[in-house]
């Protein structure tokens, strides 16, 4: 029982498997031996194409190369997102648009950014005031120059990817160059440890063609079939259907009109009567869909609007037929139970809004990577830890995405009316709402140095949505120093428009120059 763990299996592929196997073994490869094991028979979801900034610091710590990333797995860069009809339902006009960038408020922390906008400038939007990168994506802007290294930015940024070619060179990395043993073949029974010590543990997975594989953790990378974690070891999901209510979603990849069709470089989120479209450019085609309720909208309404939206963003005539997705939104009210991990869908669904699943799988397989060495003994302990942390992360995630939805002042369907009813808002939601109606969201308001969603990403969604404090005037010299922060955002966007190459420009200059 006080052996140091030496094998970990990982069951499924995709970006969650590959993403922890390619961590772990590129930071305890020299101490653990790591199988993952996917099913030929299971094919991936393949449609997580968002990321967070966090991305980049992964894919360095595993020791891919960003150009080859960028080529092989026709990468674009995401600087944020922007939300189009959210708040009043009027996605056609300007005033009816806002972004959630990924650079921090120019000033966060130290001034009152907040009181000094509603004081200098409350007709213009929030995040255009303190960030130059709203007219970095406005301008069709890439967020780094021919020069700057790989990783480094001049706007903070993330990545739009092929997630199907992201798994495959993910899979390619760890195998080749940091020593991930890869089986193919279909678990067949799930083998229970038959000593005192372990009982309830996980021995051995039975597969149909390499016999048993066993090992002292599993990692159930398994999607939403959740085959340990759920089937195995029955621990049921925490239901979020009564707060976020989308549980279906048309896919659909179409290409664009004309080869230079500018890229945007924002994940584009447009709200419709009964959800909200995703829109994510690559290189060659974008990646679209459709989010609903099935308890507000058929799937037939659905696509009926998903085949509107194409036609008014000049896809062209001839598409795919979208993919149709269902989930039941929510996460796993254990995450570790005895020797079993799980990670990324396996662990838990709630909507593609924000991109937060990928990012969420980083945290765990970094958390993951920071508990080794362990031994059976102690794994009890880090497994209690871990589920509270995890709990925690979700129910944060839970009320930044509702947040999107309670503020709105659409009235168009009852999709709308329930989101706004305070009934289904989270109670930490309901909480802090009227007090941030006094103040702006702080950093005292979270309880982790490492937030999925900072204290600004709340600030740039509530203004945006056109929620307004009702706060204090600013003695003169704190207005001055917020009008300082403004002055310095305004000179930095002047000065990154123009010194900043185009998206598509950039992506096609990395193309070119392959060695």
């Amino acid at each position: 029982m006080n052996d140091r763990l030496r094998d970990v299996v990982v069951l499924g592929g995709g970006s969650a498997g590959w993403l922890v196997a390619g961590l772990l073994a590129a930071e305890h490869g020299q101490s653990l031996r790591i199988t993952l094991i996917e099913s030929s028979d299971v094919p991936t979801i393949g449609v997580g194409e968002g990321t967070w900034p966090s991305m980049r610091d992964t894919l360095r710590r595993i020791g891919l190369s960003e150009p080859e990333f960028i080529r092989r797995c026709q990468v674009t860069f995401k600087q944020g997102s922007r939300f189009d009809g959210w708040a009043r339902g009027d996605a056609g006009t300007p005033g009816d648009r806002y972004y959630h960038p990924f650079m921090l408020p120019v000033g966060w922390g130290d001034a009152e950014l907040v009181q000094g906008w509603l004081a200098s400038a409350p007709e213009r939007p929030f995040a255009d005031v303190v960030s130059p990168s709203v007219q970095v994506c406005e301008a069709g802007r890439a967020p780094k120059q021919v020069q700057t290294p790989a990783f480094g930015a001049v706007s903070n940024y993330a990545y739009h990817f092929d997630a199907g070619l992201f798994g495959q060179m993910l899979r390619e990395h760890a195998v080749q160059h940091l020593g991930v043993r890869h089986v193919v073949d279909h678990v067949e029974a799930v083998i229970g440890h038959d000593t005192d010590a372990r009982a309830g543990d996980i021995a051995a997975l039975r597969t149909r063609a390499h016999g048993d594989l066993t090992a002292d953790l599993f990692i159930d990378c398994s999607g939403l079939h959740a085959r340990l974690i759920g089937e195995h070891f029955g621990v049921p999901l925490q239901s979020e259907r009564e707060v976020l209510f989308n549980d279906a979603a048309l896919a659909v990849q179409v290409p664009y009109a004309q080869a230079d069709t500018p890229i945007a470089t924002c994940t584009i989120a447009t709200a419709w009567a009964k959800g909200w479209f995703w829109d994510i450019g690559l290189p060659h085609r974008r990646g679209v869909g459709c989010v609903f309720s099935r308890a507000h909208a058929t799937e037939d309404e659905a696509q009926a609007a998903l085949q509107a939206y194409l036609d008014a963003t000049g896809a062209p005539a001839e598409r795919p037929a979208p993919r149709p997705i269902r989930y039941d939104p929510g996460y796993r009210t254990q995450f570790w139970v005895r020797n079993c991990l799980a990670v990324g869908l396996a662990s838990g669904f709630i909507e593609p809004l924000e991109a937060s699943a990928l990012a969420l799988v980083e945290l765990a397989a970094q958390r993951l990577c920071e508990e080794f060495p362990m031994t059976r003994a102690t794994m009890d302990a880090v497994a209690r830890r871990y589920n509270d942390d995890f709990r925690y992360r979700w129910a944060r995630v839970i009320d930044f995405l509702k947040l999107h939805y309670a503020l709105t002042q659409r009235d168009d369907s009852d999709y709308w009316r329930a989101h706004r009813d305070p009934a289904s808002w989270p109670e930490r939601l309901r909480e802090l709402l009227p007090q941030w109606q006094l103040r702006a969201p702080a950093r005292h308001d979270f309880g982790r140095l490492d937030e999925v969603f900072p204290s600004a990403s709340y600030q740039y969604v509530l203004y945006g949505m056109g929620f307004r404090p009702d706060t204090q005037a600013l003695p003169a010299d704190k207005l001055q120093a917020a009008q300082a922060c403004f002055d310095e955002a305004t000179r930095q966007a002047r000065r990154m428009v123009p010194g900043l190459p185009g998206h598509r420009a950039l992506i096609d200059h990395i193309h070119r120059s392959a060695a």
